[in-house]
Protein backbone atom coordinates (compact mmCIF):
# COMPACT_ATOMS: atom_id res chain seq x y z
CA UNK A 1 0.00 0.00 0.00
CA UNK A 2 1.13 3.45 -1.21
CA UNK A 3 1.08 5.32 2.23
CA UNK A 4 2.33 8.73 1.45
CA UNK A 5 -0.68 9.19 -1.48
CA UNK A 6 -3.04 8.07 0.95
CA UNK A 7 -1.68 10.43 3.67
CA UNK A 8 -1.49 13.40 1.16
CA UNK A 9 -5.45 13.24 1.07
CA UNK A 10 -5.51 14.29 4.55
CA UNK A 11 -3.74 17.32 4.65
CA UNK A 12 -6.63 19.55 4.60
CA UNK A 13 -9.33 19.53 7.26
CA UNK A 14 -12.05 21.21 8.67
CA UNK A 15 -12.60 21.84 12.55
CA UNK A 16 -15.97 20.95 13.07
CA UNK A 17 -16.35 20.34 17.13
CA UNK A 18 -13.37 22.23 19.60
CA UNK A 19 -12.94 21.97 23.35
CA UNK A 20 -15.01 23.87 25.90
CA UNK A 21 -11.89 25.20 26.88
CA UNK A 22 -8.94 26.04 25.08
CA UNK A 23 -6.64 24.51 27.90
CA UNK A 24 -4.54 20.93 27.92
CA UNK A 25 -6.83 18.42 28.84
CA UNK A 26 -9.39 18.94 27.81
CA UNK A 27 -11.24 17.61 24.48
CA UNK A 28 -14.01 17.41 22.13
CA UNK A 29 -13.49 13.74 20.25
CA UNK A 30 -14.55 10.19 19.68
CA UNK A 31 -17.78 11.15 16.90
CA UNK A 32 -19.70 8.81 15.90
CA UNK A 33 -21.99 9.89 12.64
CA UNK A 34 -24.90 8.96 10.90
CA UNK A 35 -27.36 10.40 8.10
CA UNK A 36 -31.01 10.07 8.63
CA UNK A 37 -33.27 9.03 5.12
CA UNK A 38 -33.91 13.11 5.09
CA UNK A 39 -30.25 13.58 4.35
CA UNK A 40 -29.10 15.38 7.52
CA UNK A 41 -26.35 14.63 9.30
CA UNK A 42 -26.07 13.71 13.47
CA UNK A 43 -22.95 13.50 15.17
CA UNK A 44 -22.54 11.91 18.81
CA UNK A 45 -19.69 13.03 20.25
CA UNK A 46 -17.63 12.84 24.02
CA UNK A 47 -16.48 16.30 25.88
CA UNK A 48 -13.81 15.94 28.00
CA UNK A 49 -12.72 18.00 30.79
CA UNK A 50 -8.83 18.14 32.57
CA UNK A 51 -9.25 18.45 35.77
CA UNK A 52 -10.98 14.46 37.16
CA UNK A 53 -8.90 11.39 37.79
CA UNK A 54 -7.97 9.93 34.12
CA UNK A 55 -10.84 7.70 32.93
CA UNK A 56 -13.08 9.82 35.06
CA UNK A 57 -12.79 12.96 32.50
CA UNK A 58 -15.72 12.56 30.15
CA UNK A 59 -18.40 14.85 31.06
CA UNK A 60 -21.26 14.72 28.31
CA UNK A 61 -22.13 13.23 25.27
CA UNK A 62 -22.90 15.89 22.98
CA UNK A 63 -25.88 15.29 19.77
CA UNK A 64 -25.22 17.68 16.99
CA UNK A 65 -26.86 18.21 13.54
CA UNK A 66 -25.57 19.03 10.18
CA UNK A 67 -27.37 19.91 6.92
CA UNK A 68 -24.08 19.02 5.24
CA UNK A 69 -21.84 17.11 7.65
CA UNK A 70 -19.66 19.87 8.02
CA UNK A 71 -21.17 22.50 9.91
CA UNK A 72 -21.84 21.14 13.10
CA UNK A 73 -24.64 22.77 15.91
CA UNK A 74 -25.21 21.32 19.24
CA UNK A 75 -28.72 19.79 19.77
CA UNK A 76 -28.58 18.19 22.62
CA UNK A 77 -26.33 16.87 25.75
CA UNK A 78 -26.70 13.90 27.82
CA UNK A 79 -24.34 14.83 31.27
CA UNK A 80 -22.62 12.28 33.17
CA UNK A 81 -24.02 13.15 36.53
CA UNK A 82 -27.83 12.53 34.59
CA UNK A 83 -26.82 8.63 33.99
CA UNK A 84 -25.34 8.93 36.91
CA UNK A 85 -22.12 7.60 35.76
CA UNK A 86 -18.29 8.49 36.60
CA UNK A 87 -17.57 9.56 33.21
CA UNK A 88 -18.17 8.66 29.41
CA UNK A 89 -15.71 7.14 26.40
CA UNK A 90 -16.84 7.23 22.97
CA UNK A 91 -20.57 6.79 22.56
CA UNK A 92 -21.97 4.94 19.05
CA UNK A 93 -25.19 6.97 17.12
CA UNK A 94 -27.01 4.16 15.00
CA UNK A 95 -29.99 5.08 12.70
CA UNK A 96 -32.42 2.70 11.66
CA UNK A 97 -33.64 3.61 8.18
CA UNK A 98 -36.48 0.77 8.39
CA UNK A 99 -38.07 2.10 11.54
CA UNK A 100 -37.09 5.39 11.40
CA UNK A 101 -35.67 6.00 14.98
CA UNK A 102 -32.45 6.67 16.29
CA UNK A 103 -30.12 4.19 18.36
CA UNK A 104 -27.37 5.66 21.10
CA UNK A 105 -24.89 3.60 23.05
CA UNK A 106 -22.03 4.69 25.26
CA UNK A 107 -19.74 3.08 27.81
CA UNK A 108 -17.93 3.87 30.95
CA UNK A 109 -17.64 2.07 34.71
CA UNK A 110 -21.33 2.00 35.13
CA UNK A 111 -22.82 1.36 39.10
CA UNK A 112 -19.55 1.26 40.22
CA UNK A 113 -18.22 -1.41 38.25
CA UNK A 114 -16.13 -2.45 35.39
CA UNK A 115 -16.27 -0.68 31.96
CA UNK A 116 -18.95 -1.70 29.89
CA UNK A 117 -20.83 -0.88 26.95
CA UNK A 118 -24.66 0.79 27.93
CA UNK A 119 -27.30 1.48 25.55
CA UNK A 120 -29.74 4.17 26.44
CA UNK A 121 -33.99 4.35 24.72
CA UNK A 122 -34.43 4.27 21.11
CA UNK A 123 -35.46 8.28 20.01
CA UNK A 124 -37.49 9.73 17.11
CA UNK A 125 -35.11 12.11 17.37
CA UNK A 126 -30.93 12.58 18.82
CA UNK A 127 -32.84 15.48 20.41
CA UNK A 128 -34.77 12.99 22.64
CA UNK A 129 -32.34 10.45 24.35
CA UNK A 130 -33.08 9.89 27.82
CA UNK A 131 -30.20 10.08 30.11
CA UNK A 132 -31.77 7.87 33.01
CA UNK A 133 -32.43 4.91 30.53
CA UNK A 134 -29.41 3.32 30.01
CA UNK A 135 -28.32 -0.03 30.60
CA UNK A 136 -25.87 -2.13 29.92
CA UNK A 137 -25.56 -4.69 26.98
CA UNK A 138 -22.12 -5.47 26.82
CA UNK A 139 -19.69 -6.33 29.75
CA UNK A 140 -17.30 -8.35 31.03
CA UNK A 141 -17.93 -11.84 32.92
CA UNK A 142 -16.72 -11.65 36.00
CA UNK A 143 -13.29 -13.36 36.68
CA UNK A 144 -13.76 -17.02 38.56
CA UNK A 145 -10.53 -19.09 39.88
CA UNK A 146 -10.12 -21.01 36.89
CA UNK A 147 -10.24 -17.28 34.46
CA UNK A 148 -7.17 -17.13 31.71
CA UNK A 149 -4.74 -14.56 33.10
CA UNK A 150 -5.62 -12.31 30.63
CA UNK A 151 -9.54 -12.78 31.18
CA UNK A 152 -11.03 -9.28 29.64
CA UNK A 153 -11.98 -6.79 32.70
CA UNK A 154 -13.82 -4.42 30.53
CA UNK A 155 -15.18 -3.28 27.50
CA UNK A 156 -15.37 0.31 25.74
CA UNK A 157 -15.40 2.24 22.64
CA UNK A 158 -18.06 0.96 20.67
CA UNK A 159 -18.42 0.65 17.07
CA UNK A 160 -21.35 -0.26 15.38
CA UNK A 161 -22.97 -1.27 11.68
CA UNK A 162 -25.40 -2.85 10.50
CA UNK A 163 -24.10 -6.03 8.36
CA UNK A 164 -26.19 -8.79 6.54
CA UNK A 165 -26.35 -10.58 9.45
CA UNK A 166 -27.58 -8.28 11.90
CA UNK A 167 -25.45 -5.36 14.49
CA UNK A 168 -22.14 -5.82 14.42
CA UNK A 169 -20.17 -4.21 17.33
CA UNK A 170 -16.23 -3.56 17.67
CA UNK A 171 -15.18 -2.84 20.77
CA UNK A 172 -12.08 -2.47 22.71
CA UNK A 173 -11.73 -5.04 25.40
CA UNK A 174 -9.17 -4.56 27.97
CA UNK A 175 -6.86 -7.83 28.85
CA UNK A 176 -3.73 -6.13 30.38
CA UNK A 177 -3.91 -4.16 27.15
CA UNK A 178 -6.19 -2.83 24.49
CA UNK A 179 -7.56 -5.11 22.00
CA UNK A 180 -10.30 -5.70 19.72
CA UNK A 181 -13.49 -7.63 20.04
CA UNK A 182 -16.35 -8.32 17.74
CA UNK A 183 -19.55 -8.89 19.21
CA UNK A 184 -23.15 -9.63 16.82
CA UNK A 185 -26.59 -8.60 17.75
CA UNK A 186 -30.31 -8.83 15.87
CA UNK A 187 -31.86 -6.75 18.77
CA UNK A 188 -28.91 -4.07 19.54
CA UNK A 189 -29.39 -5.20 23.41
CA UNK A 190 -28.26 -8.89 23.17
CA UNK A 191 -25.06 -9.31 22.26
CA UNK A 192 -22.76 -12.62 22.03
CA UNK A 193 -18.78 -12.56 21.20
CA UNK A 194 -17.57 -13.68 17.78
CA UNK A 195 -14.81 -15.47 17.70
CA UNK A 196 -12.88 -16.89 21.26
CA UNK A 197 -10.37 -13.89 21.19
CA UNK A 198 -9.46 -10.60 19.75
CA UNK A 199 -10.02 -10.07 16.11
CA UNK A 200 -7.01 -8.24 15.82
CA UNK A 201 -4.11 -8.23 18.10
CA UNK A 202 -1.30 -6.85 18.46
CA UNK A 203 1.57 -6.49 15.87
CA UNK A 204 3.97 -4.15 14.66
CA UNK A 205 3.95 -0.78 15.48
CA UNK A 206 0.83 -1.44 17.34
CA UNK A 207 2.02 -3.00 19.80
CA UNK A 208 1.18 -1.56 22.90
CA UNK A 209 -2.21 -1.52 21.86
CA UNK A 210 -4.89 -2.54 19.17
CA UNK A 211 -8.31 -0.42 19.36
CA UNK A 212 -11.25 -0.59 16.52
CA UNK A 213 -11.89 2.68 15.35
CA UNK A 214 -14.51 2.56 12.44
CA UNK A 215 -15.60 -0.41 10.04
CA UNK A 216 -16.36 0.90 6.56
CA UNK A 217 -18.21 -1.71 3.40
CA UNK A 218 -16.42 -1.40 0.75
CA UNK A 219 -17.38 -2.82 -3.11
CA UNK A 220 -15.52 -6.02 -1.96
CA UNK A 221 -15.46 -6.80 1.96
CA UNK A 222 -14.83 -4.28 4.92
CA UNK A 223 -12.15 -1.64 5.67
CA UNK A 224 -11.38 -2.08 9.41
CA UNK A 225 -9.42 1.62 10.76
CA UNK A 226 -7.91 0.67 13.75
CA UNK A 227 -5.79 2.67 16.26
CA UNK A 228 -2.79 1.73 18.39
CA UNK A 229 0.54 2.72 19.48
CA UNK A 230 4.18 1.32 20.58
CA UNK A 231 5.78 1.11 23.98
CA UNK A 232 8.38 3.39 23.09
CA UNK A 233 6.08 6.08 22.25
CA UNK A 234 5.81 8.94 24.40
CA UNK A 235 2.69 8.68 26.45
CA UNK A 236 1.18 5.64 24.34
CA UNK A 237 -2.04 5.60 26.38
CA UNK A 238 -3.11 8.31 24.89
CA UNK A 239 -0.78 8.87 21.85
CA UNK A 240 -2.76 7.02 19.87
CA UNK A 241 -2.06 6.43 15.82
CA UNK A 242 -4.42 4.66 12.68
CA UNK A 243 -3.46 2.32 10.67
CA UNK A 244 -5.96 -0.10 8.46
CA UNK A 245 -6.89 -3.56 8.39
CA UNK A 246 -9.13 -6.01 5.27
CA UNK A 247 -11.47 -8.59 5.46
CA UNK A 248 -13.76 -10.28 2.97
CA UNK A 249 -16.35 -11.53 6.00
CA UNK A 250 -16.04 -9.61 9.68
CA UNK A 251 -14.64 -12.29 11.00
CA UNK A 252 -10.84 -12.44 9.42
CA UNK A 253 -8.56 -9.54 9.27
CA UNK A 254 -5.75 -8.71 7.49
CA UNK A 255 -3.10 -6.01 8.83
CA UNK A 256 -2.24 -3.73 5.85
CA UNK A 257 0.01 -1.52 7.70
CA UNK A 258 1.92 -3.30 10.21
CA UNK A 259 5.04 -1.58 9.53
CA UNK A 260 3.69 1.87 10.58
CA UNK A 261 0.69 3.96 11.01
CA UNK A 262 -1.13 5.67 8.08
CA UNK A 263 -2.53 8.28 9.96
CA UNK A 264 -0.90 10.85 12.54
CA UNK A 265 -1.47 14.30 13.86
CA UNK A 266 0.23 17.38 11.33
CA UNK A 267 0.11 19.52 14.10
CA UNK A 268 3.60 20.00 16.05
CA UNK A 269 3.73 18.82 19.62
CA UNK A 270 4.36 15.88 21.91
CA UNK A 271 1.23 13.73 21.05
CA UNK A 272 0.37 12.46 16.86
CA UNK A 273 -2.84 11.76 18.53
CA UNK A 274 -5.05 10.86 14.94
CA UNK A 275 -7.91 8.47 16.99
CA UNK A 276 -11.76 7.62 17.26
CA UNK A 277 -12.06 8.24 13.61
CA UNK A 278 -15.60 7.25 11.77
CA UNK A 279 -14.94 6.84 8.14
CA UNK A 280 -18.57 6.88 6.09
CA UNK A 281 -20.10 6.90 2.54
CA UNK A 282 -22.09 10.70 1.62
CA UNK A 283 -22.64 12.54 -1.84
CA UNK A 284 -20.51 10.34 -3.91
CA UNK A 285 -17.37 11.00 -1.10
CA UNK A 286 -16.04 9.31 1.77
CA UNK A 287 -16.07 11.57 4.68
CA UNK A 288 -13.79 11.20 8.06
CA UNK A 289 -14.18 12.23 11.12
CA UNK A 290 -11.83 11.99 13.98
CA UNK A 291 -10.07 13.40 16.97
CA UNK A 292 -7.12 14.68 16.60
CA UNK A 293 -4.28 16.12 18.82
CA UNK A 294 -3.52 20.23 18.78
CA UNK A 295 -0.14 21.54 19.69
CA UNK A 296 -1.37 22.57 23.69
CA UNK A 297 -2.14 18.88 24.35
CA UNK A 298 -5.80 19.27 23.64
CA UNK A 299 -7.98 17.60 20.79
CA UNK A 300 -10.81 18.32 18.29
CA UNK A 301 -12.44 16.69 16.50
CA UNK A 302 -11.53 17.43 12.53
CA UNK A 303 -13.15 16.49 9.06
CA UNK A 304 -11.93 15.41 5.81
CA UNK A 305 -14.11 15.26 2.45
CA UNK A 306 -11.95 12.73 -0.46
CA UNK A 307 -13.58 13.22 -3.46
CA UNK A 308 -14.04 9.47 -4.94
CA UNK A 309 -12.65 10.79 -8.68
Amino acid sequence: MDLSRLRERFVEYRTVVEPDRDTAEWWAGAPSVCRDDAGTFWMACRMREGDSPRGRRGYEIRLLRSDDGERFEPVHGIRREDVPIPGFERPALLFDPVTGRFSLYACGPYDDGPWCVLRFDDAASPTEFVASTAQPVIAPEAPTANSRFNVVVGYKDPFILRGPDGLHCFAIGYDRAERTYHFRSLDGSSWEQVGGGPALDLGGWHTFYTRPACVLPLGAGYLLVYEGSHPTWYDPVYNIATGLAWSADLRHFIDLTPDEPLLVSTTPGHYLTWRYSHWMWAGGALLVYAEVARPNNTNEIRMWRLALA
